[in-house]
């Protein structure tokens, strides 16, 4: 087989995945990481929510697999949409590690307490059950990478920020952190998962082989959650999927903007994918019929971009 093209986002982080990915390729075939500039990457002075594209990281690399500029593509699963493009395939996902969000603050905020603070983040989920916790906490807007990112926290952009923990732990970064465990993850964070064209049959048959079928599984939950909740609107969504004691323990929750409503689930069922494998679009109509409807029909009249926040 000729050498596989692996593509990602030029970011130290996307090539950091990349290269996990390649690693685990290696032993049997030769790969090259081709970096490819996503419209995310570009437009760094407009927020996320108000970008208003599905697949603003994803999709510079969907067009790259298509017109066969690379052979695969690397993405944090949880920027992948959860309809794919015609013609792109998810084969694999590796094994989740670190889900959590966490809370970086510059070192004279130290002794803030959290609802003094100025934070920084340009992920409306987090904001959302951030301010369900602490209403009437201040935030900022934030975008760039990892580094930069820290950089504007040290330099007094604002007293603290909030990251996901995969990222800061991929990169090694050597920072003080503080677990924020009332901030519900986004469905797949924490995950690496490897896309292809369909027509690739053979390679990815050969690619699936690195994957992780706990984390598939679990991932599938969340994404089945959040597509039958994203209902064409703007919402902030969490959901983490478990293996745990030969059960898999699910929670879930859909949030307002501002924190002031939100429904919650958290249940656990049987281990059986054939039994459970519509159970993420039947927790998902549970939280919409205790209330979720309501908050749904609250955000479309924000007038914010229809599409899933990160």
């Amino acid at each position: 087989m000729k050498k596989i093209r692996i593509g990602s986002r030029n970011s130290p982080l996307a090539l950091w995945q990349a290269h996990k990915v390649s690693k685990a390729l290696e032993k049997d075939f030769t790969t090259e990481i081709i970096p490819i500039y996503s419209d995310g990457d570009k437009n760094l002075l407009t927020p996320l929510y108000e970008m208003g594209i599905t697949g603003i990281f994803t999709k510079d690399l969907d067009v790259a697999l298509l017109n066969d500029r690379i052979d695969l593509a690397v993405h944090s699963l949880k920027d992948v949409p959860t309809v794919l493009p015609k013609n792109i395939k998810m084969i694999a996902c590796l094994e989740r590690d670190f889900p959590e969000d966490v809370l970086i603050r510059r070192k004279e905020a130290k002794n803030k307490k959290f609802n003094e603070m100025t934070v920084a983040s340009g992920s409306l989920r987090r904001r959302a059950f951030w301010l369900k916790k602490f209403p009437g906490t201040k935030f900022v807007d934030f975008r760039g990478n990892i580094n930069t990112r820290l950089k504007k926290i040290s330099g007094g952009y604002a007293d603290a920020a909030l990251f996901s923990l995969a990222g800061i732990k991929r990169l090694d970064l050597n920072t003080e952190y503080e677990y924020l465990t009332f901030i519900l993850p986004a469905p797949s964070q924490g995950v690496i998962t490897v896309t292809g064209h369909s027509k690739n049959t053979e390679l990815n048959g050969i690619v699936k082989k690195i994957g992780h079928p706990p984390t598939e599984l679990c991932v599938s939950l969340e994404r089945l959650f959040l597509n039958a909740l994203e209902g064409g609107c703007t919402a902030p969504i969490g959901a983490f999927a478990e293996i745990k004691e030969e059960k898999i323990k699910f929670r879930g929750a859909l949030c307002s903007l501002d924190g002031s409503k939100a429904v919650e689930i958290n249940e656990a069922f049987d281990l059986n994918w054939e039994e459970n494998k519509n159970k993420g679009e039947e927790l998902a109509i549970k939280i919409l019929e205790n209330g979720g409807k309501e908050i749904l029909e609250g955000l479309k009249k924000t007038g914010l971009p229809h599409k899933t926040l990160p």
